[in-house]
C-alpha cells in the first residue's frame, strides 16, 4: 500500500498504466500523421482540379478563337466635349487609333463621332495623328461615321478621314470659332460695386468681365479668332479637297442637316458604322479599341472638376463652336 502510494506521488504509475499512455501518445501521432496525409491530398487535388480547369479553358479559348473570323473592322468612339480630362481627351482618342491600326487583323478603322465640338488644340493632336498613321499605314483606310450631331472642333476631325458617312438626320458643320463671357459693369454700376484690378501688363486683364471691353481688345481677340478660324479652314480644305464645295457660307459657322451635307461635300455618303464594316471595310466583325475607364475612376474625375469648378469658376472659354 505504501508503495503504491508511492508510486503514484511520484507520478511514474503502474506498467499498465505507462502502457495505455503510451498507446493513447502513439494514437494521436497516428492521427495527426493521418489528417496531414489527407490535408496534402485535398492541396493536391484541388490544385489537379484547377489545373484541369485553366487547361480546359484554354483549348475552349483557343477553339473559339479558331472559329472568329481572322479579321475584323476597328472601331473608335469619340464622344462628347473634346477636351483634356474628358471622355474625348485627345489622349485618350489618339491611343485608341494607335491601338487599332496596329493591330496586325485590322482591315480597317472606324472612327465614330458623336460630339458638339471643344478644344481647338485637342482636335489638332488627333487630326495631325490622323494623318500620321494614314500615312504609316497606308493599307488601312479610315472612315468617320456621325451618329448625331458632328460640329466644329469634331468636324475639324473627321475632314481627316478617307470619307465622312453620316445619317440623313445628323448635324454637321459649324466650322468657326467663338469665345464667350459675360459683362456685369452695369449690374455692379447698379449695386454699388466698385470693380479693382491690379495688373502688371497694359492688356493683362483682357476680357474682365467686370470691366467695360475697350475697342482695341475687342479688335485684337477678333483678330486672334480669325488666325484660328483660317486655321481650321485650311485644315478642312487639305482633309476634303476637291469634294468640298467652294461657298463661303461653309465656314460662317452655320450647320447643316446630313443631306445638305452632303450637297456641300462635307459628307460623302450615308451609312453606319456596321455598315461601313460590311460594305465599305468588307470585314463585318467589329472590335471596339475605344478606351475604357472604370466606374471609380469616373466618379473621381468628376468628384474633382465639381470642386475644381466651384473653387476656379470660370468667365470665357475658346472653342470651336
Amino acid at each position: 500500500m505504501n508503495e503504491q502510494n508511492q508510486t503514484e506521488e511520484t507520478g511514474q504509475g503502474t506498467p499498465w498504466e505507462r502502457k495505455v499512455l503510451e498507446q493513447l501518445s502513439m494514437a494521436a501521432v497516428t492521427e495527426q500523421r493521418r489528417s496531414r496525409r489527407w490535408s496534402n491530398f485535398f492541396k493536391l487535388a484541388f490544385l489537379t482540379y484547377l489545373i484541369v480547369i485553366l487547361v480546359m479553358f484554354s483549348v475552349e479559348d483557343d477553339a473559339l478563337e479558331s472559329v472568329k473570323p481572322a479579321n475584323h473592322s476597328a472601331i473608335v468612339d469619340l464622344t462628347g466635349i473634346i477636351a483634356p480630362g474628358e471622355e474625348a481627351d485627345a489622349d485618350k482618342i489618339v491611343g485608341a487609333l494607335r491601338d487599332a491600326f496596329e493591330d496586325n487583323r485590322t482591315q480597317g478603322v472606324i472612327l465614330r463621332l458623336n460630339s458638339p465640338g471643344g478644344s481647338p488644340v485637342q482636335a489638332s493632336y488627333i487630326y495631325r495623328e490622323i494623318q500620321r498613321l494614314r500615312e504609316k499605314y497606308p493599307d488601312i483606310p479610315l472612315y468617320a461615321v456621325i451618329v448625331d450631331l458632328c460640329a466644329s472642333a469634331c468636324y475639324y476631325i473627321a475632314s481627316s478621314a478617307d470619307k465622312i458617312y453620316a445619317n440623313e438626320n445628323s448635324l454637321v458643320g459649324s466650322i468657326g470659332v467663338l469665345i464667350d463671357s459675360f459683362g456685369f459693369v452695369g449690374l455692379m454700376e447698379k449695386i454699388g460695386v466698385e470693380r479693382r484690378l491690379l495688373t502688371a501688363g497694359e492688356h493683362k486683364g483682357i476680357l474682365d468681365p467686370f470691366s467695360p471691353a475697350k475697342p482695341e481688345e475687342t479688335d485684337y481677340v477678333k483678330t486672334v479668332l480669325a488666325e484660328l478660324h483660317d486655321q481650321f479652314i485650311s485644315a478642312v480644305k487639305q482633309g476634303r479637297g476637291e469634294r468640298i464645295k467652294d461657298d463661303p457660307i461653309l465656314f460662317s459657322g452655320l450647320f447643316w442637316s446630313g443631306i445638305r451635307g452632303k450637297e456641300l461635300g462635307l459628307v460623302d455618303d450615308f451609312s453606319s458604322s456596321s455598315d461601313v464594316a460590311r460594305d465599305v471595310i468588307g470585314e463585318e466583325n467589329l472590335k471596339d479599341f475605344t478606351s475604357k475607364r472604370n466606374l471609380l475612376d469616373q466618379l473621381a474625375d468628376r468628384l474633382g472638376l465639381s470642386i475644381a469648378r466651384g473653387l476656379i469658376p470660370s468667365s470665357q472659354g475658346l472653342r470651336y463652336r
